[in-house]
């Protein structure tokens, strides 16, 4: 089946077509109508399903929507009340109902009659949740959902100024790129110095977010949070010691091509040694990388870039500006950061980002693309706990993405030199990542194994892991006073915890991917449509499997796929 971007709306069946969510009062007769249905055949059950899936569909929307407008606006206090409204009064609401309705479909005799193959993930993850839903976790669950959020707005403020002019830190980093060392190191030390106003606030977000989830884990049964989280996001085909087995293999198989890399730069450079502020430099008389204009030039050649790779790609991008899904450049006020987000109802995704001009926004661009065509793919599944899938093929998506689309940047530069320039820029942020994933992993296994420890306890633990990775690449000698809350930059500790080794697995997933594109272009693409169009109705391995890929974290297997990036670059 050729896939399309003519997406439809879901219809509604059980909602009244007009009705939008406002508050509990006008949603709670529709989970009760569901908790309170018999069901008195395999077709009622179906049914029932298909109404939950549907409500279910409304409701992650218009929480979406909430959020969507707050980080694109973190001024309008307005935004910030609607989304929290819904956390405090709607969400904690909804859960017991959840519990319910999840109850009622494990004990329903019929369930034994569902199509088990297209079934099993989706029930699997439904015992899972009985297992883990706690009455008394309600309350701290919607309290977590505002405080992450905290996290945007303080970023938000986060601007310095360079000549004369006020730029978002997002926006500041282009100086990085400059060819003048003065100048480069002048920027790194103001995004450092603004930084430094807010890591005490930070520390203490942090430090309120770690207690909090820590009880949410002892109430539901767990030593610690890191085990509540393992089983929350659904981790059943790896476990923290396949995590532990990941950070080793970096060390071993990555580190040594990390610095390599940055011995690399510091020749181009001609440099006696590399500080942080040269990593993203070129030699003096070459121009940093200016691949777009703005916007608009950003999203109009992403299109181009995708027709050539896969037209359907394209269409994708060009439904969403239709529809005006896209927010894609940096300004005062937005929160930091970029992301896709699902929406469950109209099908069609939000790409949200900070583009300020540089390399590193293609890349952000192609890879939330990737995730906007995972959505695409998944949309036409018939229940949307189908498209509820896996990060670790979620990132898979994306990642891969970054590198099926290099052999089309001709789309944003015109010149070979250019073009070789950013597809050496792109592998090498494919092999950099790989010890930042590793740190930020192995961190949050320390931080909620301790959930107790102190500012200073944190402090030590993060610039001893950080030095682990560190390589010999890059002379940080003075700066350990910014090094030390060098883990606040990562909006994911405080907003989706445990959220990162995914980047690692899927990038292994990637660059697998990609070996085989460079072997069958067409078969490659092929096997990516088709595991993305499973949504998360196959385990893992299966998902991978459909993608003609391992799923393998092994230092073997880490080795392999580390060797062939190598040659790869080497030929460039």
């Amino acid at each position: 089946m050729v896939p399309t971007a003519a997406i439809e709306k879901i219809s509604r069946h059980f909602l009244p077509r007009d009705f939008q969510v406002t508050d509990w009062e006008s949603l709670e007769p529709y989970f009760k109508t569901l908790a309170e249905r018999p069901l008195n055949s395999k077709a009622d059950l179906e049914q029932w399903l298909r109404n939950i899936s549907e409500l279910e569909a409304v409701v992650s929307e218009d929480a979406c929507w909430r959020q969507i407008k707050m980080t694109c606006d973190t001024t309008d206090q307005s935004l910030e009340a609607a989304f929290t409204y819904f956390c405090m009064e709607i969400q904690p609401r909804l859960q017991p109902y959840a519990d319910q309705l999840n109850r009622k479909l494990v004990n329903c005799p019929y369930t034994a009659e569902l199509d088990q193959q297209l079934y099993h993930t989706y029930l699997r993850s439904v015992k899972k949740s009985i297992d883990l839903f706690r009455e008394a976790n309600i309350p701290i669950q919607a309290e977590l959902s505002v405080l992450q959020q905290q996290y945007g707005v303080i970023a938000g403020k986060m601007t310095i100024e360079v000549g004369g002019v006020e730029y978002t830190l997002q926006q500041a980093a282009q100086f990085l790129e400059s060819s003048d060392r003065s100048l480069r190191e002048q920027v790194y030390r103001k995004i450092q110095e603004r930084r430094k106003q807010d890591a005490q606030p930070l520390h203490e977000l942090y430090g309120n977010l770690i207690a909090k989830r820590h009880q949410v884990a002892l109430n539901a049964g767990f030593d610690n949070y890191r085990d509540y989280k393992f089983k929350e996001l659904g981790r059943f085909d790896y476990t923290k010691e396949d995590c532990f087995q990941f950070h080793e293999a970096v060390k071993q198989h990555v580190l040594p091509l990390v610095n390599e890399i940055y011995e690399r730069k510091k020749i181009k450079l001609e440099l006696d040694t590399l500080r942080p502020w040269d990593t993203e430099a070129e030699p003096a008389g070459v121009q940093p990388l200016k691949p777009f204009t703005g916007g608009r030039d950003l999203y109009e050649k992403s299109v181009q870039c995708f027709e050539q790779l896969n037209p359907f790609f394209a269409d994708c991008l060009r439904k969403m500006n239709e529809l005006k899904h896209f927010d894609l450049e940096s300004r005062k006020g937005k929160a930091p950061g970029g992301y896709n987000c699902p929406l469950a109802e109209s099908g069609a995704p939000f790409i949200f980002m900070n583009a300020a001009g540089q390399m590193s926004d293609v890349t952000t661009m192609v890879h939330e693309g990737g995730h906007a065509v995972h959505s695409f793919l998944s949309h036409p599944l018939p229940l949307s706990a189908f498209k509820e899938y896996p990060m670790e093929i979620a990132e898979v998506a994306s990642m891969s993405m970054e590198l099926f689309t290099m052999d089309h940047w001709g789309a944003f530069f015109q010149n070979e030199t250019d073009l070789k320039r950013a597809k050496e820029h792109q592998l090498e942020r494919t092999i950099t990542i790989f010890p930042w994933i590793a740190i930020i992993d192995k961190f949050q296994h320390w931080v909620y194994e301790h959930p107790q420890h102190t500012i200073a306890e944190r402090t030590a633990t993060w610039m001893q892991i950080l030095n682990e990775f560190s390589g010999t690449g890059i002379d940080y000698s003075g700066l350990d006073e910014y090094r030390a809350t060098g883990w606040q930059r990562q909006l994911h500790l405080f907003e989706v915890p445990f959220y990162y080794i995914e980047y690692g697995i899927a990038q292994l997933g990637a660059i697998g991917l990609w070996m085989q594109y460079k072997q069958n272009p067409e078969q490659a693409i092929q096997n990516y449509i088709k595991a993305l169009s499973l949504g998360g109705t196959k385990t893992l391995p299966e998902l991978y499997k459909a993608a003609g890929l391992e799923f393998n974290l092994t230092p073997a297997y880490i080795k392999k796929l580390m060797e062939f990036v190598k040659t790869e670059m080497d030929q460039l």
